[in-house]
């Protein structure tokens, strides 16, 4: 199994940026991709950003491009996800999560979630 724990969520104002972090345990040598995922209230939870353990591929939601970046450091074996600029819409609960088996986007293919951190953007 691979654990996964979220940090670096908080209270933030509109334009400001947060850099969230998911540190990685267990099996981590089983892990093929790491993605970030945000649940809004009231909303289905949604992809935000993915990146290959090691760091060859990345992609974005449109949502974020341009503001968000995904990276890992595997000395450490944490992704880090550096929020700028920051909306009132980024307001969610952000989850990180592991996957086996292939470079996706797709929330159902990943094995492995953490328990969420809380990012508020006020306006």
């Amino acid at each position: 199994q691979v654990q996964l724990v979220e940090s670096g969520g908080g209270l933030v104002q509109a334009g400001d940026s947060l850099r969230l972090s998911c540190a990685a345990s267990g099996r981590t040598w089983s892990i093929l991709t790491m993605g970030w995922f945000r649940q809004a209230p009231g909303k289905e939870r949604e992809f935000v950003a993915a990146i290959t353990w090691n760091g060859a591929r990345t992609n974005y939601a449109d949502s974020v491009k341009g503001r968000f970046t995904i990276s890992r450091d595997n000395s450490q074996n944490t992704v880090y996800l550096q929020m700028n600029s920051l909306k009132p819409e980024d307001t969610a609960i952000y989850y990180c999560a592991s996957d086996s088996r292939r470079f996706t986007t797709r929330l159902s293919e990943y094995d492995y979630w953490g328990q969420g951190t809380q990012v508020t953007v006020s306006s």
